[in-house]
């Protein structure tokens, strides 16, 4: 069975955008395209204006238009369209699970504030099992959509502390960015370098016939600095350790992927803001995520992850780990009443 190239859908212009970019990675890929929509009925407080048009006919009138524009754009390109019904974050969730990646969009807030992640994208990418794909608005692109991806509730978070995004996972090669061009960036936590999002950064690159730049950073300790011992040269020291470890990590990979250029960046500085400034001008940034072990219930993205997510302008592949908790093992489902108290 083929599986598709998913987009989620909310009528944005960050959508619309995640649709174009997920148009593109189905044909470079050979795979079919599907956009979803998720529509949740809810009761009316007020009746609604004659001739406004409700969330239940924008959500199938949407995605049909969408997919006719990209069917006009994109000759020979298999484009399905599809109203789903329920909560959106358990919606775009399963719809992932039957898709090679899940591609969203998030709206761009300029180049200080960052990008505005909605409530679902949020949900969606902490308890999906599959890749998603966070593409960002064009420029000046704003509006909220009536369905899909819910409000922003962004937080502009950097990271420190470990490097990259550690991480495997069940997700699929990697596809191409929004142009087609520029480096593949991938964030790679060498104390546990996930093989799944490492398969993912590489396959990207080899499949878009772009370098692969792998970055990982370390946070040096807060006395670093101010003269305490010798700075530079434990600075040094730490490179070599890690350019020597990054070097074995990626060894059976480049001779899986012999044609990749791979170009081995360990660096100082925070994970985050090293993969962010490397994405200025890459075509996609490959992160890793993992489950929270003691809380395995909880939704979790990574202070890494989530900070590359908010910053970085590129389009941001989040490619989760084996143990991440499926949403609908976490929320009940929307016909389960909870007993009173």
């Amino acid at each position: 069975m083929t599986v598709p190239v998913t987009v989620g859908l909310d009528g944005t212009p960050a959508s619309m955008a995640a649709a174009d970019w997920g148009a593109r990675e189905a044909a470079l890929r050979g795979l079919p395209l599907r956009l979803v929509s998720a529509w949740e009925w809810q009761p009316f407080s007020y009746a609604p204006l004659a001739g406004s048009e409700m969330p239940e006919q924008w959500s199938v009138r949407v995605p049909e238009e969408t997919a006719a524009e990209l069917r006009r754009r994109y000759p020979g390109l298999d484009v399905t369209a599809d109203r789903l019904t329920g909560p959106p974050p358990e919606v775009l969730c399963e719809a992932a699970k039957e898709s090679e990646l899940l591609a969203l969009g998030s709206t761009g807030l300029g180049p200080l504030a960052g990008f505005l992640l909605g409530s679902v994208a949020m949900a969606t990418v902490a308890h999906t099992g599959r890749p998603v794909v966070l593409v960002r608005a064009p420029e000046g692109g704003q509006g909220e959509g009536q369905g899909g991806q819910g409000e922003g509730d962004g937080a502009e978070e950097d990271a420190g502390g470990e490097a990259g995004s550690g991480g495997g996972g069940n997700g699929g090669d990697g596809g191409a960015s929004e142009a087609g061009d520029g480096a593949v960036v991938l964030g790679i936590d060498l104390s546990s370098p996930g093989d799944e999002t490492i398969r993912f950064g590489f396959a990207a690159a080899s499949v878009r016939s772009a370098p692969l730049r792998v970055i990982n950073g370390w946070n040096p300790p807060p006395y670093f600095g101010h003269g305490i011992g010798d700075d530079e040269g434990r600075r040094a020291e730490a490179i070599d350790r890690a350019a020597e470890t990054m070097r074995a990590v990626l060894a059976p990979w480049r001779e899986r992927y012999p044609a990749v250029e791979v170009a081995e960046e360990p660096g100082i500085g925070r994970p985050a803001r090293l993969l962010s400034e490397a994405g200025a001008g890459a075509g996609l940034v490959v992160v890793g995520r993992r489950a929270t072990p003691r809380r395995p219930g909880q939704p979790r993205i990574g202070h890494v992850a989530h900070a590359v997510l908010h910053h970085c302008p590129a389009p941001v592949a989040v490619v989760p780990s084996a143990d991440v908790v499926p949403l609908a093992a976490v929320v009940p489902p929307s016909d389960v009443v909870p007993p009173a108290a």
